[in-house]
């Protein structure tokens, strides 16, 4: 082993959500260095939209949303129904809010702006159909420099080849605001192709990493404290089969190296768990190269399961749809994994298949078979193997439900987040602008169109997900707990090496990523002494 004399106050292990919280600390003056695994900066969040659910934030107020942070308490209260992590959504409330002053100050975060999507649970006391969730700006690329060629691609990018042009939207936008605001403190350092071996742990205290770099083992010492940051095991699958199973990473739209080396250094240094059996879970739909995209937002047709019948509110919020999938086939006996999404003609020319704007053409996902085409239902019963009987019956109910505009079974299209895929892009492509005006619907629920105009098409539809939520377990200041409750000494975890606030489920659009910002800020005011 070399030992690396270099010390820091700081390690940020991770450079997606971790990039923000290595900036607070070297804006303090800390000496702050960014280890990653990989060749560029970002992790998942570089796929993301980089949505922060951030209630009683200031783009609220500059919305003029008058956004109250006591009914935002009231919503997490009631859809997480834990008291045991009530602190940890009280420090994550007021994290929130106070990150986004602080961030605002410099200008390579100005200015944050809010995004109209509703939070996930509608009738839930305190939810609101306006959501809290904000967004950064877009950046130009050209403003980052040489900065931009550190960036880890977009997902469009790394499985399409599309180009995204001269702005940057997103995570990484927020991916280069970040990373240039953390390098011009003058305080801060990044290692690219440094994998987390293990902590360094003296006298029962976090004291420093040990990496691998160049193929060598470097042990380095942080002063003040080890942030890990470094995303879930999404991509490992012993991990996966052994808590998660039938799943084994192979679907996840996580990032691929998040194979959880540093849960397991967190477990190793006496860290306690929780979670570990969730993910973030998503639909996923098959696209020609094999693999899935998150899918969310059906507008015609329904997903069918082995019996030929209808399960789920299609259009339901993602994390809900994807775990209803994982839960149903597990407890069912019938197969879920995997399920079609059946559609016909119509369907497709008003909205076409695929990861927008990057999809392939149709005829790619015929020619793959990710894509089946029937001149009839009978024969589409028999290419994706469901009984004809009860597909026949399921189209025919799921018909007098858009004549009606009523779904009787799932209800689908009547809650604001369905709603708001009534439109035929799902999200603006900048979130400073509204919605486009809403087209007059040819039947009483544009989300109920008729499944009637032949060919007909199946897609399948896999779980995956935007990352694993269970990890670590840390306490309102973002420090790594033992069993017994006690702190491990200068080890602290956010995002998705900790295990979430939000327990088994997704308030509202930005909670894995608010999480990751809130609670690496925590962290690193707690490592530089400041006041609670």
């Amino acid at each position: 082993m070399s030992i690396n004399e270099d010390a820091y106050d700081v390690i940020v292990v991770g450079s997606g959500g971790g990039l923000v919280g290595a900036y607070v600390a070297a804006s303090r003056g800390l000496r702050t260095l960014v280890v990653e695994k990989t060749d560029r900066v970002g992790g998942t969040l570089a796929y993301s939209g980089a949505g922060l659910w951030f209630p009683g934030s200031a783009p609220l107020g500059r919305a003029g949303l008058g956004d109250d942070v006591e009914d935002a308490r009231r919503y997490l209260r009631t859809v997480v129904a834990d008291p045991s992590r009530e602190a940890l959504q009280d420090a994550y409330l007021a994290a929130g809010v106070a990150l986004i002053d602080e961030l605002e100050r410099n200008p390579w975060f100005q200015s944050f702006v809010h995004g109209p999507v509703p939070d996930y649970f509608a009738s839930a006391s305190g939810a609101s159909p306006t959501g809290h969730t904000v967004f950064p700006p877009p950046v130009e690329a050209a403003q980052l420099g040489e900065r931009r060629a550190l960036m880890r691609e977009s997902l469009p990018t790394e499985r399409f080849g599309f180009d995204e042009g001269p702005v940057l939207s997103g995570g990484r936008a927020l991916i280069g605001r970040a990373l240039s605001a953390f390098l011009e403190t003058g305080n801060g350092e990044v290692r690219l192709d440094t994998a987390l071996e293990s902590l360094v742990v003296e006298d029962g205290r976090v004291t420093g990493v040990e990496v691998v770099s160049d193929g060598e083992r470097v042990r380095i010492r942080a002063g003040r404290g080890v942030l890990l940051a470094a995303g879930g095991f999404e991509r490992d699958p012993g991990l996966r089969e052994r808590y998660q199973a039938p799943l084994t990473g192979q679907w996840s739209n996580g990032a691929p190296a998040n194979t959880g080396d540093a849960l397991r250094a967190g477990i190793a240094a006496g860290a306690d768990t929780d979670l570990l059996d969730e993910a973030w879970f998503v639909p996923g739909l098959v696209h020609p190269d094999g693999l899935p995209v998150f899918h969310t937002g059906t507008r015609g047709g329904f997903w069918v399961n082995g019996a030929g019948e209808r399960f789920v509110n299609e259009t339901s919020p993602y994390d809900q749809a994807g775990h209803r999938i994982v839960r149903l086939h597990q407890s069912t006996g019938v197969r879920h994994i995997p399920c079609h999404w059946v559609f016909d003609q119509r369907q497709l020319d008003r909205d076409g298949i695929g990861f927008p704007p990057a999809a392939p053409p149709v005829e790619e996902w015929l020619a793959s078979g990710a894509l089946k085409k029937a001149g009839t239902l009978e024969e589409l019963a028999r290419l994706i193997d469901v009984p004809f009987d009860a597909l026949d019956r399921t189209v025919k109910e799921f018909n007098g439900y858009a004549h009606t505009g009523v779904d009787e079974k799932f209800h689908r299209g009547e809650t604001p987040w369905d709603r708001m895929f009534h439109h035929i892009v799902p999200f603006p492509a900048d979130p400073r602008q509204n919605f486009p005006a809403r087209p007059a619907p040819e039947w009483p629920n544009p989300l109920l169109p008729p499944l009637d105009t032949p060919p007909f098409y199946a897609a399948t539809i896999v779980p995956s997900d935007i990352g694993t939520k269970g990890g670590l377990r840390i306490d309102a200041r973002a420090r790594v707990l033992r069993p017994d409750g006690r702190p491990v000494d200068g080890l602290y975890a956010t995002g998705n090496t900790a295990a979430a606030m939000s327990g088994r489920v997704y308030p509202g659009a930005g909670t894995p990523i608010g999480s990751s910002l809130a609670f690496g800020y925590l962290a690193v005011l707690d490592m530089a002494g400041a006041p609670d």
